[in-house]
C-alpha cells in the first residue's frame, strides 16, 4: 500500500510558500497599477514609486495646525468607556479626562496630494473645466461622506472615483483628462469630505476624536484611491 505523495511538513511548507507568492504577486500588481496611473500624470516609474512610498509612509504622520476650543475625551478615557459604559467623560481618570481637540493635516492624504495637484495645475495650466470637475467632486463627496464618532469622516471608496472620471472625461477631453481626474479627485475629496464637513457645526458635534486629521483617518483611502482610480478610468 502506497503512502501519501507528500508528507504533512512538506505540504505545510508548500502551502506557506504558495501564500507568500500570492501575497507578493498581489503587491507587485498593485504597485504596477499605481505606477501606471502616475505615468499618465507624466511621472517616471521611479518617481511614481517614490511618490507611492512617501504617500503610504506619510499616511501615518499628522502635522498639528491648531487646537480648537472644543473639549473631547482623550484616548485613554475613550478606550475605557468602550469596555465600561458607566464611566463618564467628566470622571477624572489618571489625569485630565478632557482635552482640546487638535486639528491637523495628514502628510500622505493631504500635503502630498495638494503639492502634486498644484504642480500639475502649474505645469498644464489652470482652466475653468478643471475647476468645474473639482466643484462636482466636492459636492458629491460632501453628500457621500459621513462622520464616524471617535474616528473621523468616512467616505465610500468606489463611487467618488467613478464620478471623478466621468466629470474629467466630459469636461476635460483629451490627453489632459487623467491630470484633471487626479486633481479633481484629490482636491475635490479633500474639500468635500473634510474641509466642508469640518466647517459644518452638525459634523463637528459628532467628531469627538482628540485629533481631527484633514486627509487622514477615514478619508485617506478615499482621497488616495479616488485619485488613482480616477486617473486609470480617465
Amino acid at each position: 500500500m502506497r503512502g501519501p505523495l507528500f508528507s504533512l511538513p512538506t505540504v505545510m511548507i508548500l502551502g506557506t510558500l504558495f501564500f507568500i507568492f500570492i501575497f507578493f504577486l498581489f503587491i507587485f500588481v498593485q504597485v504596477g497599477i499605481i505606477t501606471i496611473a502616475f505615468s499618465k500624470l507624466g511621472l517616471t516609474s521611479g518617481q511614481g514609486f517614490a511618490l507611492l512610498l512617501a504617500t503610504l509612509l506619510g499616511s501615518g504622520m499628522n502635522i498639528p495646525i491648531f487646537k480648537s476650543d472644543r473639549l473631547v475625551p482623550d484616548v485613554l478615557v475613550r478606550k475605557i468607556r468602550i469596555f465600561n459604559p458607566k464611566v463618564s467623560g467628566e470622571t477624572p481618570l489618571q489625569g485630565k479626562p478632557l482635552v482640546h481637540q487638535t486639528v491637523a493635516v495628514n502628510i500622505g492624504g493631504c500635503v502630498i496630494p495638494v503639492l502634486l495637484s498644484i504642480t500639475l495645475l502649474n505645469h498644464y495650466g489652470l482652466s475653468l473645466p478643471v475647476f468645474i470637475c473639482i466643484f462636482i467632486v466636492s459636492a458629491a463627496t460632501y453628500a457621500l461622506a459621513r462622520p464616524v464618532p471617535g474616528v473621523g469622516i468616512g467616505i465610500p471608496v468606489l463611487i467618488p472615483p467613478i464620478i471623478t472620471a466621468l466629470a474629467a472625461l466630459i469636461f476635460v477631453p483629451g490627453d489632459i483628462a487623467p491630470v484633471a481626474a487626479y486633481v479633481a479627485g484629490s482636491l475635490g475629496t479633500l474639500i468635500g469630505a473634510d474641509l466642508l464637513h469640518l466647517a459644518t457645526p452638525a459634523t463637528r458635534k459628532v467628531l469627538d476624536a482628540p485629533v481631527v486629521s484633514i486627509g487622514g483617518a477615514g478619508t485617506f483611502d478615499g482621497i488616495f484611491i479616488t485619485g488613482i482610480l480616477a486617473v486609470l478610468l480617465a
